[in-house]
């Protein structure tokens, strides 16, 4: 039975805070591979600031020398907004029934799950894994709260079901953002060893994130 995570994200762009993660997360959860799917047009977020496909490109680079690390470009594929809960689908579909499923979500998404379009139908289709930070400090709506204490389990161990389990997992700080990143390059710095450097490379041959002034 494959086990498959799913990290999303807009990736812009990709960083080694993400590639941590999701080795993190495969070698925790013992899993067959793990998908990192790029968002085309992310309905909770501001427009990218790199195009589609040049996201898809970094995230491709960042990842070529580790091959249980697999990119899907399933969502920017689509022709309207990125909806998670339509990713799985894809997926389940995909792999069937029999496939253990795990989408990987930061602990400022899950607060704000409940803003997620049909959000609720996500653990009918997989389960999910919420990485913790050492400074979180967001409290967590009371629907969470409640799903928490119904869902989640304690170990990546005990996540035995294809779908609908709640792990919390602590991960290595790495106090990285593509935010921060963008606005190292905007002001002229250089974002050495935030990022890979064949991602930062591409980032500086085709000018990306740089002030227009």
């Amino acid at each position: 039975m494959i086990r498959v995570g799913i990290l999303g994200g807009t990736f812009d762009p990709i960083h080694f805070g993400h590639l941590r993660s999701a080795v993190e997360v495969r070698e925790c959860l013992g899993l067959d591979e793990l998908r990192l799917v790029p968002n085309a047009r992310p309905p909770h977020r501001d427009r990218p600031g790199a195009t589609a496909q040049q996201r898809l490109e970094m995230v491709c680079l960042a990842t070529a020398s580790d091959d249980q690390l697999l990119v899907d470009d399933c969502e920017l594929r689509r022709e309207r907004p990125s909806y998670t809960v339509e990713t799985l689908e894809a997926l389940r579909a995909e792999l069937g029934p029999d496939a253990t499923l795990f989408l990987i979500v930061g602990w400022d998404a899950f607060c704000g799950l409940p803003g997620w379009h049909r959000w609720e139908s996500l653990l009918e289709l997989a389960s999910l894994v919420v990485l913790q930070r050492p400074e979180q400090d967001q409290e967590l709506p009371e629907v969470l709260k409640d799903l928490l204490a119904a869902r989640s389990v304690s170990t990546p161990e005990a996540m035995k079901a294809t779908h609908g389990e709640i792990l919390c997992l602590a991960q290595t700080p790495l106090a990285i953002s593509a935010t921060h990143i963008r606005a190292l390059i905007s002001a002229g710095r250089s974002p050495r060893f935030l990022l890979p450097d064949a991602v930062l490379g591409y980032i500086e041959t085709r000018g990306l994130y740089r002030s227009p002034n």
